[in-house]
């Protein structure tokens, strides 16, 4: 996959592998199938955050603030409330659409989703970036690998993670494990 090339080049993965995922399990807790880039990121890479930036969600993290079906749970209740005084953005409109997130941004409230369209192959599902404490949608016609690889690389056409645009020129660009940075689960 040449997407996870370009970021592993870009960003090394860590060491460890990380723990393995039920896909299946994952994706029936959900109700969809997941894209196949997500998948071999969360294989690479596992619960974390690049650059002290972006933490990345996964199905059944031993952290509730990187688990995919905790924060899919809690971002649904969060935009339901919203969606009542606030319009949902365009690609929300078609019944049966909906978000779901792959990951969001340190200390901001930002998140990044999937915009799930009803017959539409996970694969082909485009990105969003909801800015968190406003209303503005921002939307990635790509997957998260190479939204990612974009962003940590400086070539993301996008209003935001103008921090990682600035570190991009020197190249240098870190992942840190959850369990790095947020201690072994249960202690």
């Amino acid at each position: 996959m040449i997407e996870l090339d370009a970021l592993v080049r870009l960003c090394p993965p860590p060491a460890d592998p990380p723990p393995e995922v039920d896909w299946a399990r994952a994706e029936r807790a959900l109700g969809v199938a997941l894209p196949a880039d997500y998948k071999v990121l969360v294989e690479t890479y596992g619960a974390g955050i690049f650059d002290e930036t972006i933490w990345l969600l996964v199905p059944d993290s031993a952290h509730d603030e990187c688990d995919l079906h905790a924060q899919t749970a809690e971002r649904d209740e969060i935009l339901a409330d919203l969606w009542e005084f606030e319009e949902k953005p365009a690609g929300l409109r078609e019944a049966g659409a909906r978000v779901l997130p792959w990951a969001f941004e340190e200390g901001t409230g930002a998140f990044l989703y999937w915009l799930a369209r009803p017959g539409q192959h996970p694969d082909e599902w485009t990105m969003l970036y909801n800015e968190g404490r406003g209303p503005l949608w921002e939307r990635h016609d790509m997957g998260c690998l190479a939204f990612l690889s974009a962003v940590l690389g400086g070539t993301a056409e996008t209003e935001y993670f103008g921090s990682l645009r600035e570190m991009a020129k020197p190249g240098v660009h870190r992942f840190a494990t959850a369990g790095a940075i947020l201690g072994t689960a249960g202690e």
